[in-house]
């Protein structure tokens, strides 16, 4: 049993539309950066699929993929340390309430 590139493309589709509606909609940015991973992931799982099922086969799209995951391994450490600092400051998560450097 073969599983179609219309599946993971279609996966891939939710994966982003839930990402990109927690982006734009929720006001903790913890939730905002787990959105963001959530889209990244949906962009990865198009790579391999493509990479699969593309014109060439071949391990290019995979090797995308490792790249992207390393970019967002390393936006995930930056960006839970700049909330981390913020919350030492604002002392708190919502992203309404960053909207100044400094206090």
């Amino acid at each position: 049993m073969t599983v179609s590139i219309t599946s993971y493309l279609l996966v891939a589709l939710i994966l982003f539309c839930v990402g990109l509606y927690g982006a734009l909609t929720k006001r903790n940015a913890v939730v905002v950066l787990i959105s963001i991973e959530l889209m990244l992931n949906a962009v990865n799982i198009n790579l391999v699929a493509f990479s699969k099922y593309g014109l060439y086969p071949a391990v290019a799209g995979q090797i995308f993929t490792l790249f992207t995951m390393t970019v967002a391994a390393a936006e995930v450490a930056v960006g839970l340390a700049i909330l981390i600092a913020l919350y030492r400051n604002k002392e708190t998560v919502n992203v309404d309430e960053m909207d100044q450097m400094k206090r």
